[in-house]
């Protein structure tokens, strides 16, 4: 994978992101506003980051965060044209040791059940489904 290069997310970055996430079939949740990923990236300094090819486009991303007890991933996304090269590991393995730097144990993150591949990709890493119901409750209308 030479050309790319892991970076941290910048607000300058919304639009790219989130024009990623439309090319990767990502839904939009109504969390994704411009302050909402500013928030995540100023209270998770150094684990929302971003792949940059050599043009410096941005290819993919991962929105890691710290809650202070365990790690969560948010969002991955690979450009469709750059799937199946390694850069959703790699970028998965950065917030890893990320976190495992700030002494985090067990990083956590969902996945909806109709995206049959993204689970196949989180397991092929190593991760396994907790018995556990997923409840959420939005607080603002």
């Amino acid at each position: 994978m030479t050309g790319i290069h892991i970076r941290e997310f910048t607000l300058a970055d919304t639009d790219s992101v989130r024009s990623l996430w439309a090319a990767a079939g990502l839904k939009p949740s109504r969390s994704d506003t411009y302050e909402a990923m500013g928030k995540v990236a100023t209270r998770n300094p150094g684990l929302v980051l971003v792949a940059e090819d050599a043009e410096g486009r941005i290819v993919g991303t991962a929105t890691g965060a710290d809650d202070g007890r365990r790690g969560w991933v948010y969002r991955l996304a690979v450009h469709p044209a750059l799937r199946r090269t390694g850069l959703g590991q790699r970028l998965v393995g950065e917030v890893e040791d990320r976190l495992r730097a700030r002494g985090c144990e067990k990083l956590n993150l969902l996945v909806e059940r109709d995206n049959p591949d993204a689970i196949a990709f989180w397991q092929h890493l190593g991760y396994v489904e907790d018995d556990v119901v997923f409840l959420g409750k939005w607080l603002t209308p």
